[in-house]
C-alpha cells in the first residue's frame, strides 16, 4: 500500500512540474510579439493549405495518413481545426488552474474524437515540440543546466524514444485496433494511479486538519532520499559530476543510471505522447538526487530534444502526425493556460484538488470504457457490437460533459472575478502553496 502511495505521489509531482514548465513556455510566447507573429505565420499556411488540400484530394488523404485507410482520421475540415482548439483550451485550463499537466487528457480526447491512438500520440508530441521551440527559455536558464548530465541523459532518452516509436509503429502495422488497445491500456493504468491518489488527496483536504503540504511539491527539498544516496554511492565509471554550485565539490553519479533514466523517459514520451517532462523531474530529484535548480534547467533542455526527436524522428517521417490538430491545440492551450492560472487566484486549494480529481477521473473512465470494445474487436473477450458502441458512447459522454462543465465553470469564475483579477495585475503564477500533494 505504501508503494502505491509513493508511486502516485511520484506521478503527481511530475505532473505539477510539467505544468510549471508549460506555464513558463506559454508566458514566454505571449509576452514576445515576435513569437506571436511566428505562431500566426505557422497557422496561415496550415489553414490555407489544409483547406485546399482537403477540397482537391478529399478521397485520397485518409490513405496517406498512416497507411491504414480504415483507421486514419477524416480529411481536414474547419470543424476539426476548431475542435482541436477546444481540446487545447481545456488542456490549458487544467494545466493553469489545477497546476498539473493537462497533456494527460489530450491523447484520450483526440482518440475519443475518432483520431487513432498512434496519430494522437504523434500529434501531441509535435504540439509539445512546437511549443517548446517557440517558447524556449533556455537562454534564461543556462546557468542551471548541467551539460554533462543532460548529454548522458539524452543518450538514454533517444534510445528509449526510438524503442517506444518502434513499438507503437510495429503494433499499428500488425493491427491498428491492437495499437489503439495498447495505448488505451497505458492511459488506463497511468490515469488510474493519478485519479485514485487525486481522489484520496481531495478527500484528505476536506477533513478538518491543519493545511500543510504532506506530499512532494514542485520545489523539492535539498536533502537526498535514501535511494539517491545509494545510487550516488555506486562507483561505476565513468562518473558524472553535477551540482557543483549546490554542494562543495559537487555530486557524482554513474553514467549508467542516467542512461537508464533517460531511456525510461524517452520510452514513456514516445508511447504516450506526453513529452517525458512529467517523469524527468521526480526521477532527477528523488531517484538520482539532483538539486531542484539543476533539475528545472536540465528538464527544459531535455524536453525539447526528447519531444523533438520522438515527434519528428519516430512519427512525422512515417506520416503519423496531424499537423492541423497540433497547431490548433497549441493555439488553444496558450489561451487556456493563461485563464486557468488567473483563476487560481480566486479559488481555494481544496477546490483545485477536487478539480484535479474530477479531470483525471474523467480521463480514466473514458479510456476504461473504450478498452473493452477494442478487446472485443480482437476476439479477446465476448461482447456484442451494440454493447461496445454503448460503452464507447457512455465513456465519451462522461468525458466530454465533465471537461465541458469544467471549462464553463472556469470561464465563469474568470469573468465573474475579472475586476478583482484586473486589480491584482497580470501576474500569472501557479499557487503551489495552496495545492496540497
Amino acid at each position: 500500500m505504501n508503494f502505491f502511495k509513493q508511486f502516485n505521489q511520484f506521478l503527481l509531482m511530475g505532473a505539477r512540474a510539467q505544468a510549471k514548465w508549460e506555464l513558463d513556455i506559454s508566458n514566454t510566447i505571449l509576452r514576445d510579439k515576435k513569437r506571436i507573429g511566428m505562431l500566426c505565420l505557422l497557422l496561415i499556411p496550415i489553414l490555407l493549405g489544409g483547406i485546399a488540400f482537403a477540397e482537391d484530394v478529399a478521397g485520397v488523404m485518409p490513405s496517406m495518413l498512416g497507411g491504414k485507410t480504415a483507421y486514419t482520421p477524416a480529411f481536414y475540415t474547419p470543424t476539426i481545426f476548431f475542435a482541436s482548439i477546444a481540446v487545447g483550451v481545456v488542456a490549458g485550463l487544467i494545466t493553469g488552474c489545477i497546476g498539473a499537466g493537462g497533456g494527460f487528457i489530450i491523447a484520450p480526447a483526440l482518440m475519443s474524437a475518432g483520431v487513432k491512438g498512434i496519430l494522437a500520440v504523434g500529434t501531441d508530441l509535435f504540439h509539445i515540440f512546437a511549443k517548446a521551440i517557440m517558447g524556449s527559455v533556455l537562454h534564461r536558464k543556462l546557468g542551471n543546466v548541467s551539460v554533462a548530465l543532460a548529454g548522458v541523459f539524452l543518450l538514454g532518452s533517444v534510445g528509449g524514444a526510438t524503442l517506444g516509436g518502434w513499438i507503437n509503429r510495429t503494433i499499428y502495422e500488425t493491427n491498428p485496433v491492437l495499437s489503439d488497445a495498447f495505448i488505451t491500456t497505458i492511459y488506463v493504468v497511468m490515469l488510474g494511479f493519478l485519479c485514485s491518489y487525486a481522489l484520496y488527496d481531495w478527500y484528505r483536504s476536506t477533513r478538518p486538519v491543519k493545511q500543510t503540504a504532506s506530499g512532494p511539491a514542485i520545489h523539492a527539498a535539498s536533502t537526498l532520499t535514501g535511494l539517491a544516496q545509494k545510487l550516488q554511492g555506486v562507483n561505476l565509471p565513468p562518473m558524472i559530476t553535477f551540482d557543483e554550485g549546490v554542494t562543495p565539490g559537487g555530486r557524482k553519479i554513474s553514467w549508467l543510471f542516467l542512461v537508464l533514466a533517460g531511456a525510461l523517459v524517452g520510452l514513456a514520451a514516445a508511447i504516450m505522447g506526453v513529452g517525458g517532462g512529467f517523469l524527468t523531474f521526480p526521477i532527477f530529484v528523488y531517484v538520482l538526487g539532483v538539486s531542484s535548480a539543476t533539475t528545472v534547467g536540465t528538464d527544459i533542455f531535455q524536453i525539447i530534444f526528447t519531444a523533438g526527436y520522438a515527434g519528428l524522428g519516430q512519427y512525422a517521417i512515417y506520416g503519423f502526425i496531424f499537423y492541423t490538430l497540433a497547431m490548433g491545440m497549441l493555439l488553444g492551450s496558450l489561451v487556456g493556460i493563461q485563464v486557468g492560472s488567473l483563476v487560481t487566484k480566486v479559488v481555494t486549494g481544496q477546490t483545485i484538488c477536487g478539480l484535479y480529481a474530477i479531470a483525471t477521473s474523467a480521463g480514466f473512465i473514458n479510456r476504461a470504457f473504450a478498452l473493452p470494445p477494442k478487446l472485443a474487436k480482437m476476439g479477446y473477450i465476448a461482447m456484442s457490437k451494440d454493447t461496445g458502441k454503448m460503452l464507447d458512447l457512455v465513456g465519451n459522454l462522461i468525458f466530454f460533459v465533465v471537461l465541458g462543465a469544467f471549462a464553463i465553470w472556469v470561464f465563469y469564475i474568470f469573468f465573474s472575478n475579472i475586476r478583482t483579477l484586473k486589480g491584482e495585475g497580470p501576474k500569472t503564477v501557479l499557487r503551489a502553496k495552496e495545492v496540497t500533494a
